[in-house]
């Protein structure tokens, strides 16, 4: 049975200040209600950096698992669903972010991870297990920046809308 890990640092998203903190919460939570019908769901608190906190919760599992990051607000869970059944045996499925980034991966089994976020990380990957790139636009979606929110608008999850609203 997979398992799906969200790597969350409530501290992020300082670039969407002032509603920062309360913003990445609700984004959590929408990407929670994509996930959680899906598989069981895990928060890796990220505090130590985005890789050293999925290798830790990685550490624990077994079997096929999805990394789907806090900050896209626009996944639904036929999203993941389709991560995780188009991963490669032995292998890795990610979207990449506009920005060369990694938002989502689905691994084979944990040993297949490794740490590599960061600027360019979505080659990374790639190159370090058969890979499988997927255009799943609710996940290639994330959001850095309050243009992000403006361009996402109406597909944003409920718990993201509401943390908006005046």
């Amino acid at each position: 049975m997979a398992t799906i890990v969200i790597p969350f640092r409530p501290n992020g998203k300082r670039r969407l200040s002032p509603a920062g903190r309360g913003l990445a919460q609700a984004m959590l939570a929408d990407v929670l209600a994509a996930c959680e019908p899906v598989a069981r769901t895990v928060i890796a608190g990220a505090e130590g950096g985005q890789g050293p906190a999925v290798q830790a919760a990685l550490a624990e599992l077994e079997g096929p698992v999805a990394i789907v990051n806090a900050d896209l607000p626009c996944a639904q869970p036929e999203d993941v669903e389709r991560l995780l059944a188009e991963t490669p045996p032995f292998g890795l499925a990610l979207v990449e972010a506009a920005d060369g980034t990694t938002n989502a991966l689905a691994l084979s089994s944990p040993d297949v991870f490794q740490p590599l976020y960061g600027p360019g990380s979505a080659e990374r990957f790639r190159a370090a297990a058969p890979s499988r790139t997927l255009a799943i636009e609710n996940l290639a979606d994330d959001v850095d920046t309050p243009d992000d929110l403006a361009r996402l608008g109406g597909r944003l999850g409920p718990s993201t809308r509401a943390a908006l609203a005046p």
